[in-house]
């Protein structure tokens, strides 16, 4: 039997993040992956590396998850970036067409190519639509802050009551990821699980972000779910693929490094 692991993200031009990431991962665990494109992401190295962002047709969204969901019995999906709210229903309706063992959501709320207004309304339809269909949700300390509706996150203790508000609209499982922002010597990631908590903690790999690293976390623990693990233990085992990755990472010329998958 294959395992089967499905992603519904955009392209990151430079293939640090996005779908390129997420189908490394897979391959890097063992996962057969295969994804439908929502957007294009590219970085603009002729204007200070900024975002330039371009949305596939909802009906050209539609016919992929059509296609991929008559070839292959699937049951475990990561969503990443979706970008517009046209994008959001399409992909909300393809989801309510099946049932699904987990979906894993990476909630990305913002894309810097967005003006401010139809970014809040990516963020509110994300918030209404697929947030309550996820099983898993794996925000960042921005985005649990924005979900959670909580100003300020600076101890465990805050990112856990976070996560529990996440919890409250709908997802069973919530991984709030405190990583290099969160004050200390360690990157703390917290599961909330029902009423149970789980404070995963690796000593921090520099101070920097590097990109990719919330993509390939949230498909990691898709790949691992989709070859049979339970929750807790395929976010254990995805927090140790991603800092591998993280002390791998990969230079190059953009003015950012990105994780290796299998480093």
């Amino acid at each position: 039997m294959v395992d089967l692991a499905y992603v519904i993200a955009g392209s990151e031009a430079t293939g640090g993040a996005g779908i390129q990431a997420d189908l490394r991962t897979f391959q890097e665990l063992g996962a057969f992956g295969l994804g439908t494109l929502t957007c294009i992401v590219s970085f603009d190295p002729a204007n200070d590396w900024g975002h330039r962002f371009f949305p596939v047709p909802p009906e050209v969204i539609a016919a992929q998850m059509e296609a991929a969901a008559a070839a292959y019995d699937l049951d475990v999906v990561k969503i990443g970036m979706l970008g517009t709210p046209a994008t959001i229903d399409v992909v909300a309706e393809g989801l309510r067409r099946q049932p699904w063992r987990h979906v894993v959501l990476d909630p990305v709320l913002i894309c810097k190519g967005q003006e401010p207004g139809a970014a809040l309304d990516t963020d509110n339809a994300l918030r209404e639509q697929i947030v309550p269909l996820a099983t898993v949700v794996t925000p960042n300390l921005f985005e649990t802050r924005a979900l959670s509706g909580m100003d300020t996150i600076e101890t465990v203790e805050q990112l856990t009551e976070a996560a529990r508000r996440i919890q409250e609209l709908g997802p069973r499982y919530v991984v709030a990821k405190g990583g290099v922002e969160l004050p200390g010597d360690d990157a703390v990631d917290v599961l909330v699980a029902g009423d149970d908590v789980t404070v995963l903690r690796t000593p921090k790999v520099g101070e920097e972000r590097v990109a990719g690293a919330g993509c390939t976390l949230a498909a990691a623990i898709t790949a691992e779910l989709a070859k049979g693990a339970e929750v807790g233990a395929a976010v254990e085992r995805a927090k140790d693929f991603v800092t591998a990755g993280i002390r791998g990472r990969v230079s190059g010329r953009a003015p950012f490094e990105v994780v290796r998958q299998g480093a």
